[in-house]
């Protein structure tokens, strides 16, 4: 049993793991009413997937399907600071799910989304998981994040050193693996934190209570008090996410599962008090499509999982990672019910959680509890300071955007050829097949048309940098998605069903004529009369045809390789491996390839 000093000094904020505090918040504005009451409100307001999506997002990232059915624009910084300023009282709290940073757009990721950071903070949010993107750029740097300083290597941004997330950042699934280094300095300082404030209890004692769990490398908990009680945030991360960073960012930690180190974490809440618990976790689950925001379209997985197998203690589970929006009801392990919830990505949703809090136990009203999945359409007039913020950065971004990466030889349009493909398709694919060749082991790689947003002109533009120069933000415009290139195992048969989906008739309901852009090593013919199912043929890898049962690594963006654009025999892929962003493998490309003549779309043959 944990002693009572030990208890207040956790409720007091101080907590083992890398000289790390329990973040524990001032009472927020609506303080503890005058007059006693039976319950007291609370709402949440929060964000998932972000992306440094500072500006409104483009394509179909850029859309979302509102209650009513209908597809309409959302997201973008100013827009979702409005709608958090409408819907915020005060009763209210801000808090994320992760991925608020990493695979961003160029506005934000050029200074390694200290703008989208600043923004967050600047709209209030007060605590948030970590997700996988987190640690794009490994531990350190989500240190730096957290806690300021300049990036080591391009120093520090236009707006001077970096002073840190307002916000915390919590991870209680993330602990260090081992006594030494890193994880045995943090150690040192939790215990010389705690050591001359434990009412005579050891240091033996102290190192045991850390020894069952381990030594966090984030924060487990956030406190924060509203109206008078206290609601504990329990933050989790994806314990995938050793198999989609790179390793030697994260080759101290250890993700282990994430119903155990939720368990943990509310003993812990409990323990000091709190018994208003709430999960934020970055894992969830796929949707049905075209679904309202509200409804409850989750597809049990991993997220289900963790919101139906944490304590009962736990009063709902906000989610993240899957970039879906829903809205369920799930049942804990001792029969009750509480909220699972998702808001979709790049800001274009905000779920609101309102529900009451019974001041003489101090726990959640689970009855209580309503929630909405508000999406973030660009209707309402957008906050001036934050879009005033946003064009700050664009202006400091522009050297970046106009920084050469390579050369053309002529224009390199992204229009359909008469099969379908383009020379631009076939560069990129081309590109992300380069660079998913080591580690992913990639033999071929496809690329959806619709991510190629723009062609690429010999003629230079008003930036001056000249005539078949090709620069960052050029390419940036061709594809504007920050998607990660990956990669999966199909059989020759999987591969020839994908390729079947290009065409519509078929059971995955392609609206119209899609045609994959294949990377320069791929050929096959297609029917125009054929039936669907029958009108893909002679399908060869660098020239060699293709069987049945033969095992292919192909690279895609995550948007194909999650079943976008109706290509849903991409979900039937095995051994998934996440590579760079599609952007970087594409300025990889062009360095590896510093005149690049237009390719020739003619790898597929289209016959009657």
């Amino acid at each position: 049993m944990m002693s009572r000093t030990f208890q207040r000094l956790a409720m007091a904020g101080i907590l083992a793991g890398a000289g790390i505090v329990l973040a524990v918040g001032p009472a927020a504005a609506g303080n503890k009413p005058s007059q006693p009451a039976k319950t007291v409100p609370v709402r949440l307001l929060s964000l998932n997937d972000f992306h440094g999506n500072l500006e409104p997002p483009t394509g179909s990232s850029g859309r979302m399907v509102d209650e009513t059915g209908a597809t309409v624009e959302a997201g973008g910084a100013a827009y979702v600071a409005t709608y958090l300023k409408q819907l915020s009282d005060k009763n209210t709290l801000k808090v994320a799910q992760g991925d608020l940073i990493g695979a961003s757009p160029l506005l934000s990721a050029a200074y390694h989304d200290e703008p989208s950071v600043e923004f967050l903070g600047k709209v209030g949010v007060t605590a948030s998981a970590v997700g996988n993107h987190e640690f794009d750029e490994g531990y350190g740097e989500l240190r730096r994040i957290m806690y300021g300083g300049c990036h080591s290597v391009d120093g520090c941004s236009p707006a001077g050193p970096w002073k840190g997330a307002k916000y915390a950042y919590l991870g209680a699934n993330v602990i260090f693996k081992g006594s030494n280094g890193t994880a045995r300095k943090a150690e040192q300082e939790a215990l010389a934190a705690l050591s001359g404030q434990t009412g005579g209890q050891s240091t033996g004692s102290l190192r045991a209570l850390l020894k069952g769990y381990g030594i966090p490398a984030l924060p487990p908990v956030a406190i924060r008090w509203i109206n008078g009680v206290p609601i504990g945030f329990i933050g989790l991360v994806t314990q995938t996410t050793p198999n989609i960073v790179t390793s030697e960012g994260i080759k101290d930690l250890q993700f282990i599962d994430e119903v155990k180190a939720a368990n943990v974490a509310s003993k812990l809440l409990k323990l000091v008090g709190v018994k208003a618990q709430v999960v934020l976790v970055h894992e969830g689950d796929q949707v049905t499509a075209g679904q309202s925001p509200d409804a409850c379209s989750a597809q049990p997985g991993a997220g289900n999982r963790i919101a139906t197998q944490v304590d009962p203690e736990i009063d709902m589970i906000l989610s993240g990672h899957s970039h879906q929006a829903y809205l369920c009801k799930v049942t804990d392990p001792s029969g009750g019910t509480r909220l699972y919830s998702q808001g979709g990505s790049f800001g274009r949703v905000i779920t609101k959680v309102d529900f009451q809090v019974d001041v003489r136990t101090r726990d959640v009203v689970r009855s209580s509890v309503v929630a909405d999945n508000q999406v973030v359409t660009r209707t309402v007039t957008p906050d001036p300071e934050i879009a005033a913020f946003v064009q700050t950065w664009k202006d400091r971004v522009a050297p970046v955007a106009n920084k050469p990466i390579g050369k053309i030889t002529a224009d390199i349009p992204n229009a359909a050829s008469p099969s379908g493909e383009s020379p631009l398709g076939n560069l990129i694919a081309d590109g992300q097949l380069a660079s998913a060749k080591t580690g992913g082991n990639a033999q071929i790689a496809l690329m959806n048309p619709g991510g190629v947003r723009a062609s690429l002109t010999y003629t230079g533009s008003p930036a001056g940098e000249g005539d078949g120069v090709v620069t960052y933000g050029e390419a940036f415009t061709v594809q504007p998605f920050n998607n990660l290139v990956q990669v999966v195992t199909l059989t020759g048969a999987q591969l020839k069903t994908v390729l079947e989906q290009q065409f519509t008739g078929g059971p995955n309901a392609q609206p119209f004529t899609k045609i994959l852009q294949p990377s320069s090593n791929l050929t096959y013919t297609y029917s125009t009369s054929a039936a669907w199912g029958s009108k893909v043929s002679n399908i060869k890898i660098d020239g060699a045809a293709v069987t049945d049962a033969q095992s292919i690594r192909v690279a895609a963006n995550n948007f194909l390789v999650g079943g976008g654009d109706a290509f849903a025999g991409f979900k039937d892929g095995t051994n998934l491996w996440s590579g760079p962003l599609d952007i970087d493998a594409f300025a990889a490309y062009f360095a590896a390839n510093p005149s690049i003549t237009p390719p020739v779309p003619n790898h597929i043959t289209v016959v009657p």
